[in-house]
């Protein structure tokens, strides 16, 4: 026995729909009120019962009362009528649409989401504590509405889900040196935020919600391991240090052999250069002042 598999439900796209400006329909409602009014006015005065077809006026009054609704600058009404999408209206002001339609107001204004720091593992395993602000607003109300359950609770499950991806995707810092440059945490805000930007993009998709920025506001390593890392992150400041400064001295100890020989100021063999370049190189290299030893005596006592 064949079955047909079960095709998969296309996502709603937004419908522009248009609406009644507010105001002129208040106008024919009050019309529709003093007309009924004069009826009942001519009955009960003039006994004038021949206006009576006017008094159905009034349910037209509540009617048109009944449909009236208020969208703000930057927001935007659903209407469905029983149970069908029928359209989004963007109009601003007093609006008018048949009360037969249900309106939900969505708004479209950007909003800031806090996600709250969260204990995660970088790349290498070390556990880090992050956490980020993201700016965004509903682009597509049809999605928003109807393709989640709640929009607002689905950005915000989904920016954590997000966040935590990306810590696993990007090591805390350098570390040991492994021959080649590394995007980091700590030291590429700016390609991180990128790229945290883009994959909220697209986990918001389904959503209708456009992402306006998306940027890291908490990094650190746990507390469990703080101390730790700030120990090794000494080392290696020091050992970054250190190799520098031998460098510099095998480097300025270098031009002063070939100014020495250049200028034929002293003519030293191999053992003296050896002897020269070891003393040049700790008074150079030592965190300390050296005390300089006169030689009283010849360059070989």
């Amino acid at each position: 026995m064949n079955s047909a598999a079960a095709k998969p439900v296309a996502p709603l796209r937004e419908l522009a729909k248009s609406s009644w400006p507010g105001l002129p329909m208040v106008g024919v409602a009050f019309l529709c009120v003093a007309t009924a009014a004069w009826a009942i006015y001519g009955m009960a005065v003039h006994e004038d019962f021949a206006q009576a077809w006017k008094l159905p006026l009034i349910l037209v009054a509540v009617f048109i009362l009944a449909g009236l609704y208020m969208l703000q600058p930057k927001e935007a009404a659903i209407l469905t009528f029983f149970g069908q999408y029928s359209g989004t209206d963007h109009g601003e002001g007093l609006r008018w649409a048949s009360p037969f339609y249900i309106k939900r107001r969505i708004s479209m204004r950007a909003r800031n989401l806090n996600v709250a720091t969260l204990k995660v593992n970088d790349q290498r395993g070390n556990p880090i504590e992050i956490g980020a602000v993201v700016v965004w607003s509903v682009q597509d109300t049809a999605k928003a509405v109807f393709d989640v359950d709640d929009y607002e609770r689905y950005v915000q499950v989904q920016a954590e889900a997000a966040l935590r991806h990306l810590a696993s995707q990007y090591p805390y810092d350098e570390g040991e040196s492994d021959g080649h440059t590394v995007t980091t945490l700590r030291g590429g805000m700016d390609v991180v935020s990128e790229a945290l930007r883009v994959e909220l993009q697209v986990r918001f998709e389904r959503a209708g919600v456009d992402v306006l920025d998306a940027k890291l506001t908490h990094l650190a390593y746990a507390p469990e391991i703080a101390q730790v890392m700030l120990r090794r992150q000494q080392a290696e400041a020091i050992i970054s240090a250190r190799n520098k400064i031998v460098q510099g001295a095998v480097s300025m100890v270098d031009a002063a052999l070939k100014g020495l020989s250049e200028r034929n100021i002293v003519v030293l063999d191999d053992e003296r250069k050896a002897a020269m370049v070891s003393n040049l190189l700790v008074v150079l290299c030592s965190d300390r002042e050296t005390q300089p030893i006169v030689n009283a005596g010849t360059l070989y006592n």
